[in-house]
């Protein structure tokens, strides 16, 4: 398994989040087994996750970055196993530019693609929920008590999915993106950030592997139909 560098492993979709179905249907362990390199939340939306060499690591409501335990139970996450290639140096280059840049260069608008970007980043802005209880709200609910975090300048690590359209609702379409600092003091899913001077480095997948949690009875037996689903995760995300 650790030889396929072009299947993205997903546990879960974003859309179940919209209603609340927020237990956690999947342990930290048998996400790794599926990638070195990754993002996600915990049960009841417990902080952002991401995983960088193995390593995986929560960003807290109280903006703290903790180490994850191989029992650390999930609802949603992505991982695969890092094989990035050099894409392009940027140098003082607005998120709204580099976005564009990137689309046009790599023309894989239609494909899961993932993105690694090490450097300096100035205003960047990132939140984390704090984890919620049964009974579970919905995400919207859920997402509105959210904390935001602010660093003037911080170097770190940008790691972020990219979604093509047809997706959108599985995962949400474009860039799903969270950040790691250097120092291990700082991150979150990204809000925004002003400009970034680094590396871009790019890695295309060609397989998604979906996996649904069909033993937690209250995802079974929920009726989707009665969802705002993309209204919500865009509201969200």
């Amino acid at each position: 398994m650790a030889d396929n560098k072009t299947t993205l492993y997903q546990h879960g979709t974003l859309a179940l989040l919209v209603p609340g179905l927020l237990d956690g249907t999947l342990k930290m362990a048998d996400l790794l087994a599926h990638g070195d390199t990754g993002i996600g939340t915990g049960e009841g939306l417990d902080g952002e996750l991401i995983i960088l060499d193995g390593t995986p690591y929560q960003i807290d409501s109280n903006g703290r970055v903790n180490l994850v335990s191989a029992n650390f139970m999930m609802p949603f996450a992505n991982s695969h196993f890092a094989d990035y290639t050099p894409l392009m140096h940027v140098d003082q280059i607005t998120r709204p530019t580099l976005q564009r840049r990137i689309t046009s260069k790599v023309a894989s608008a239609n494909t899961f693609y993932s993105l690694k970007i090490t450097g300096t980043f100035t205003n960047m802005e990132t939140r984390a929920v704090p984890k919620s209880g049964q009974p579970y709200q919905s995400l919207a609910k859920t997402a509105a008590n959210q904390s935001h975090f602010i660093r003037e300048t911080v170097t770190g690590t940008l790691l972020s999915y990219y979604s093509p359209q047809v997706f959108d609702g599985a995962a949400v379409a474009g860039f799903h993106s969270h950040f790691l600092a250097d120092d291990h003091d700082f991150g979150g899913h990204i809000l925004g950030f002003d400009q970034v001077t680094g590396d871009v480095s790019f890695q295309q997948f060609d397989t998604l592997e979906q996996h649904l949690p069909t033993t937690n009875t209250a995802y079974m037996g929920h009726d989707f139909t009665q969802d705002d689903i993309l209204g919500d995760i865009h509201q969200a995300e």
